[in-house]
């Protein structure tokens, strides 16, 4: 199990490119653009929404990855969640291996509950700008996220557009994580903190 810590931050789309010049000019060179696409299941009831869980298979440039998220918090685009990832052979859930990496009872639980009605209920597409660099002594991930939610939804896809950015503490103080996003808002306009993730936005949109 990790700790996700990060701060996310919507991005109006006219600032994406201030926000790249401030990322590459402390990282010292151009970020690397990794797509992504994620799918998120669920029971038609929504039962891991209940239950507070997130579960998704990530397809990277490198293969497969399914992930589940615990339960977190969210306050001032800053968010804490425990989660645990392992990596899968192809675009299928292997439970026995995310089962043994989860020590947390109560989504082990939640999840074998769910399994035999999982399906897919929404995915996000988007292409991921990525520096990596220290600050003030820390490591740290920035991203810029930009793509969107889809959600099939009686024959009908429904969408919402992402723009956003995420940075996450790797190593250090948290403290870093604040300094670097009072200095990235200094010099790029518009931006605010995001305390809405992109699996709430998934579900949002299969509820509308």
């Amino acid at each position: 199990m990790s700790i996700e810590r990060e701060i996310k931050l919507a991005l109006p789309p006219e600032q994406a490119d201030a926000a790249d010049r401030f990322f590459t000019g402390i990282a010292g060179a151009p970020g690397r653009d990794v797509p992504l696409t994620n799918i998120y299941f669920d029971t038609p009831s929504l039962a891991l929404a209940r239950a507070r869980i997130a579960l998704r298979l990530r397809k990277t440039p490198d293969g497969w990855l399914q992930t589940l998220k615990a339960a977190g918090t969210a306050e001032g685009g800053l968010h804490s969640r425990h989660e645990w990832e392992t990596a899968v052979a192809n675009e299928a859930l292997e439970f026995d291996a995310l089962a043994a990496a989860c020590d947390d009872g109560t989504a082990l639980a939640a999840l074998r509950a769910a399994a035999s009605e999982l399906d897919e209920r929404f995915r996000t597409t988007f292409v991921r700008r990525l520096w990596r660099f220290e600050f003030d002594g820390a490591r740290i991930e920035a991203a810029i996220d930009r793509g969107e939610v889809t959600a099939p939804v009686d024959g009908q896809t429904r969408r919402d557009a992402i723009s956003e950015i995420e940075l996450e503490l790797l190593k250090g103080d948290e403290q870093a994580l604040h300094a670097l996003t009072a200095k990235l808002s200094a010099a790029v306009p518009g931006l605010m903190p995001e305390n809405v993730n992109k699996a709430q936005r998934g579900y949002r949109l299969c509820a509308r």
